[in-house]
């Protein structure tokens, strides 16, 4: 009886042994998505999109993470139209223009109204006598045609066209309409090892726009123009169309001044590229601690950001998430002054194709001509666009 039990016991322990052998396999076999740790964020929700945002209704699809993880992405496109703001006023028409009637300008350290008085203030606030965009009847240099606008609002400012005041019109961008844009975020927000700053576009609001990287303001003031933004931080350029850089609820530098608690949640106004909601500003009052993406976790909303205040020139600070490799991202381009980039690595990848070969399909155009692109590769336009994921 002793042998037998012993026997038994022998067994046992094996079979156990065995077992925890084959859990602690089972471990190390995870893949990168079962073993990515979540962000405690609830993840987008079409719900909160106001109506006509959207050019379509939000779809899913297979997509691959910042770390290799594989996972299901949202895609999603807004219409790049404010559907509750009115866009503009950017320049001041004259020095005796008032911030009524003008927009804002910010510089990565302070907020103005880009007013007649700003205007002659320049010279002041940037310490160069060369600031000077009016004439000597008052009137502020603006670029006032498609062709001063296209000259101005670029990183290689043409002669003709610094020492103005740069604002636009859908007219006069290259498809003289809004710009329909679409990113990718995953379903479940992952938490990266290392927070980061996502090139490119940053996010979406919720009322159909693209959050925008910092506007490249060392260049625009090394060329002595002011790309003035209109009361809700947002302005042209020639081939993104209308975007946001900067959030102040479309009141300026009053935004806050309607909270009477300081510590009051804000709402939410987007979504950053990691699928996390980002709300309002708090108040410059407020006493709540944020983490280093200006992040926090509630119980009602799950882990959120807050953008940054209006004068950052930059909304979403940095994101704690994984991001979506987009193979055919939209960003601001060279300059931030517009134009979607193509990760060719990871779009050649999908078309079991070498990179070299998918950029001279497309001929380097920006934006891609996805029908000479389809053409060159042998097929239709809807195939590519259904391998690349793109609707």
């Amino acid at each position: 009886m002793f042998k037998l039990s012993v026997k038994k016991y022998v067994l046992a322990l094996t079979a156990l042994v065995a077992a925890a052998a084959i859990a602690f396999a089972g471990v190390n076999l995870l893949s990168s998505d079962e073993a990515s740790i979540e962000l405690g964020a609830p993840g987008v929700v079409a719900a909160n999109f106001l109506e006509g945002s959207l050019t379509k209704a939000i779809t899913t699809e297979d997509c691959t993470l910042s770390d290799g993880t594989e996972t299901t992405c949202y895609r999603i496109e807004v219409t790049g139209s404010p559907v509750d703001a009115k866009i503009g006023p950017f320049c001041p028409e004259s020095t005796s223009s008032t911030a009524e009637v003008s927009g804002i300008w910010l510089d990565g350290e302070k907020m103005y109204d880009a007013d007649g008085q700003f205007i002659m203030d320049l010279s002041t606030i940037y310490k160069d006598v060369k600031w000077k965009l009016y004439d000597d009847s008052g009137k502020v240099k603006v670029t006032d045609t498609k062709e001063a606008f296209q000259g101005a609002a670029r990183p290689d400012v043409q002669e003709a066209y610094k020492y103005h005041c740069v604002e636009g019109t859908w007219e006069w961008t290259e498809t003289t309409k809004p710009v329909p844009t679409s990113i990718l975020v995953p379903v479940t927000p992952l938490l990266a090892s290392e927070t980061s700053s996502p090139r490119g576009n940053l996010g979406v609001t919720i009322n159909g726009l693209v959050i925008s990287a910092s506007a490249p303001v060392d260049a625009i003031l090394g060329a002595y123009t002011i790309a003035a933004f209109d009361d809700c931080g947002g302005h042209f350029n020639p081939t993104a169309g209308y975007h946001l850089h900067a959030y102040t609820g479309c009141e300026g530098i009053e935004y806050e001044s309607h909270i009477d608690n300081p510590n009051a949640e804000t709402k939410m106004i987007g979504y950053a590229m990691d699928g996390v909601a980002v709300f309002a500003p708090l108040s410059s009052k407020s006493t709540i601690k944020l983490d280093e993406c200006n992040g926090r976790t509630t119980a009602k909303d799950g882990y959120h950001y807050y953008a940054q205040s209006a004068e950052k020139n930059l909304v979403v600070k940095c994101v704690k998430g994984l991001t979506a490799v987009d193979p055919l991202a939209a960003s601001e381009g060279p300059g931030g002054q517009g134009g979607p980039a193509i990760d060719t690595a990871a779009a050649a990848k999908k078309l079991g194709i070498t990179e070299a070969e998918l950029k001279a399909a497309f001929g380097n155009k920006m934006p891609p001509d996805f029908t000479t692109a389809a053409k060159n590769l042998g097929m239709t336009e809807a195939e590519l666009k259904s391998k690349l994921g793109v609707k």
